[in-house]
């Protein structure tokens, strides 16, 4: 079985320890590096080459901005967002940026691990905290917002499936066997139907809407 290589990146110890300690009970997990600081993660990617990077990009050494740039620099790397809970802003800031996965560092060991096979997958992964957080008043969807009024296509729907499973326009093309234009076409459609106006608010919609759950697959 092919491991799963995991690249640390938290300026606290503890919490890196706390991490540790999961990967090492998983077999298929390994441990391939660790960062405290943002000025050696760079390095630390170039030489580990690792699947999956769990980040604190809410600590004092590391930001959102930081999962941008490794997502430009790194574009294989799937990147698994921990953070204490924050403003719903900051944490939609994560998923904008690049985050595949976001757990609280309060979460669960199981949640941790199923996190960290999702998220290597390239499958979208919000935890059940994350959610409640990001639901419950987000500000790019109404309390309002139902189905009842917005009427989606079984075509849309699926489209809002793909885009939160983490799924480009371009991979959503060769899916679905549409041209790239025609996909951008319908997510536009899309979030101006449900009055959203970025992918993390669509997902949030979704998952309101109970058309995707967490840890959603792209098959």
């Amino acid at each position: 079985m092919k491991k799963i290589k995991i690249l640390l990146a938290d300026n606290s110890f503890l919490i890196r320890q706390g991490f540790k300690s999961v990967i090492k009970e998983i077999d298929n997990f390994s441990l391939v590096g660790e960062a405290e600081k943002a000025e050696d993660l760079s390095e630390k990617l170039l030489l580990a080459q690792p699947d999956v990077l769990i980040i604190d990009y809410a600590s004092a050494f590391f930001c959102a901005d930081d999962i941008y740039v490794i997502k430009e620099n790194y574009p294989t790397v799937k990147i698994l967002a921990v953070t204490n809970p924050a403003s719903k802003a900051v944490m939609s800031m994560a998923l904008e940026n690049g985050a595949t996965g976001h757990l609280l560092k309060s979460c669960a060991k199981e949640e941790i691990i199923e996190a960290i096979n999702f998220t290597a997958g390239g499958q979208k992964y919000l935890c059940g905290k994350i959610v409640d957080i990001l639901v419950r008043g987000q500000n790019d969807i109404s309390d309002s917002s139902s189905c009842e009024g917005v009427k989606l296509s079984d075509r849309e729907i699926e489209i809002i499936q793909l885009i939160a499973a983490g799924l480009g326009n371009k991979q959503i093309a060769d899916k679905l066997f549409l041209s790239v234009h025609t996909v951008a076409t319908h997510r536009k459609n899309i979030m101006s139907k449900i009055g959203v106006n970025n992918s993390a608010g669509l997902v949030m919609f979704a998952i309101r809407q109970n058309l995707i759950t967490r840890g959603i697959t792209a098959n």
